[in-house]
């Protein structure tokens, strides 16, 4: 704020120097004109002088035309009488005293004052350019204390990173409870999980509980185009945590900064591999007391540099996971506290609807229906808002200005219809929540199935379960119309790499309890871009065969189960085509009766 004054005061002598300078060339009225004192007299004589200004021997004025003069009279007694004769106006002055040499002394010091300033500007200006040059190679992040309100109490669905972020913030407020038993602090926590599952949270929420200084920056923040620049900001950073501490240092997308050296296209002077051996330094270098501890958040471990993730660097590595039913259910009721939300709204029946669904999914969800309820002139936001949210969210707004013909609106029906009649029917497959041929997104029609409970594992029976109900919607348009579309695209897709996983790394068909295959992972890049394959010719051609026995088998199971009920699926695609959507009631009503396997 000071420098911003100083600023202002110096623009302005500066423009008060340039109006001292520059006025005597912008003067509204003319210049006097010197004229000879007898020439003066003659003028009152003819009586053209309208006003005169005597000032000791110096006698200046105006004609009547409005021209002005100036001249000298010596001496000469008469003057005053023989004006008042004319009428001229007279007005008397004291004399001024004709200093020149202070006269010259401001016509010179004027322009050198102003130039003297300027010059003083220019110094001043490539001084600060060159002080921000120094600075290129600085941190810039700044300390947060008192200026994050996000708290634990604002997180959930993660116990278990919940207790260990807890720990090094109960360490940091209290170290001597740990240091009694020998305990040291550890120097870094490594948060890994898949996007949206809450890593920068917790680290806002570590600002908000630590009570000490909390530096933040992206790992993409170290990295400029000019060697050397990310490794000094990373000195500069650790040097002001250091000054402050006890202290924590938050680095988010570390993987920016942190991939596997070697693997750059720069060779080993590549100013990311640079920037990370500074980091790896500043971490556990020779002085190992500094009481800094470093959070670093990634989705992609796999690809961060061995030396990173020994211990005495990040020591402990907390992986975020999707939440479970439970986890969900609290995230839901953090993020709706401050919702207006309509009585009849159940948390566990929108935790139950989202699974896979991430924290930041279900922030979105409810914002949606948010969006909604206001989009309606609602007050409150209800259960229909939250449905529809929620289907938005896993498949896209709904196309109601998408023309479908009757015969493609039929053969949309009969396909959704073969998913929900297996989900049905199928001892492992995932119960049916919801049928639709209402466009919605890239596809025309969906089966929802929630799970009942969240699964770790899938055992070879579900997996079997899972393709066959995939490969009921291509099933039932063979059956009913004896021809099939490009609609079971995506479900093909689904099931071919399931049945490929079974086969290549699940070990779940006849070529025995072994994998096949191995990702050829270029770190650099950060991506799979190739297989490598550990198998012969012969064996892949085993492969093949497997994933085609295996697509075959639950192609069979559909058919066989579908004919069983081809009357009842009948009822139920003219139900559909009726109603669009089928959920609760009226979806229970109709999927009322049908055969199993068992009933062959």
């Amino acid at each position: 704020m000071k420098a911003n004054w100083r600023n202002i005061f110096i623009y302005l002598l500066i423009i008060l120097a340039a109006v001292a300078i520059l006025a005597p060339f912008f003067q509204s009225e003319p210049p006097a004109k010197e004229i000879a004192f007898s020439d003066f007299l003659d003028q009152v004589e003819l009586g053209k002088i309208k006003q005169v200004t005597i000032a000791g021997d110096q006698v200046s004025g105006q004609f009547e035309d409005g021209k002005r003069f100036r001249s000298r009279a010596l001496s000469y007694p008469n003057l005053v009488p023989e004006l008042r004769s004319k009428g001229v106006s007279i007005k008397i002055e004291a004399p001024v005293e004709n200093n020149w040499l202070w006269n010259l002394a401001i016509q010179l010091l004027i322009p050198i004052a102003f130039f003297a300033l300027l010059w003083w500007l220019l110094i001043r200006q490539a001084q600060g350019a060159n002080q921000q040059a120094m600075a290129f190679g600085k941190s810039k992040a700044k300390p947060l204390m008192g200026k994050v309100n996000v708290t634990f109490a604002d997180v959930a669905g993660a116990d278990e990173a919940k207790e260990e972020l807890s720990e090094i913030v109960e360490f940091l407020k209290n170290p001597e409870k740990f240091q009694a038993l020998g305990a040291k602090i550890p120097k870094g926590l490594l948060l890994m999980g898949a996007p949206g599952t809450g890593k920068t949270l917790f680290a806002r929420a570590i600002a908000g509980e630590a009570g000490v200084p909390f530096f933040s920056m992206s790992g993409s923040d170290f990295v400029e185009m000019f060697v050397g620049v990310g490794a000094s900001r990373v000195r500069s950073l650790f040097q002001e945590a250091k000054k402050q501490a006890p202290a924590i240092i938050f680095m988010d997308e570390i993987d920016a900064v942190g991939r596997h050296r070697g693997a750059g296209l720069g060779g080993g002077h590549d100013e990311r591999e640079q920037t990370l051996n500074q980091l790896l330094v500043e971490m556990d270098g020779f002085d190992p007391n500094t009481n800094v501890i470093v959070i670093a958040a990634t989705n992609r471990p796999d690809i961060l540099d061995p030396a990173l993730l020994r211990p005495g660097r990040f020591d402990r590595q907390v992986v975020l996971d999707k939440p479970d039913l439970k986890g969900r259910e609290e995230i839901l009721k953090i993020h709706g506290k401050n919702k207006p939300l309509a009585p009849g709204v159940d948390y566990t029946v929108m935790a139950r609807r989202t699974p896979g669904f991430t924290g930041a999914d279900l922030e979105n969800v409810l914002n949606e229906a948010a969006i909604l309820a206001a989009r309606a002139d609602k007050k409150e936001i209800s259960m229909d808002e939250i449905e529809e949210a929620i289907d938005r969210v896993m498949a896209g707004p709904e196309k109601k200005s998408r023309v479908i013909s009757d015969e493609e609106r039929k053969i949309v029906a009969y396909h959704e219809v073969g998913h929900a009649v297996l989900s049905k029917v199928l001892k492992h497959a995932d119960p049916v929540h919801k049928i639709s041929i209402l466009p919605r997104g890239m596809a025309l029609g969906y089966t929802l199935q929630l799970p009942e409970q969240d699964r770790h594992l899938v055992s070879k029976s579900e997996a079997i379960d899972k393709i066959t109900v995939l490969m009921g919607g291509r099933v039932a348009e063979e059956m009913n119309f004896g021809e099939i579309t490009s609609g079971a695209q995506n479900d093909l897709g689904k099931a071919t790499e399931l049945a490929s996983k079974m086969v290549c790394e699940f070990g779940m068909s006849d070529l025995g309890p072994r994998t096949f295959g191995r990702k050829d992972r270029q770190i650099f890049l950060g991506r799979d871009i190739g297989e490598m394959k550990d198998y012969s010719e012969e064996t892949a051609d085993k492969i093949d065969a497997e994933v085609k026995k295996i697509i075959d088998l639950c192609h069979d199971r559909a058919q066989k189960v579908l004919k069983l009920n081809k009357d009842k699926m009948k009822d139920i695609a003219d139900k559909l085509m009726e109603k669009e959507t089928l959920e609760n009631h009226d979806l229970t009503e109709a999927l009322e009766g049908l055969k199993g396997p068992e009933d062959e």
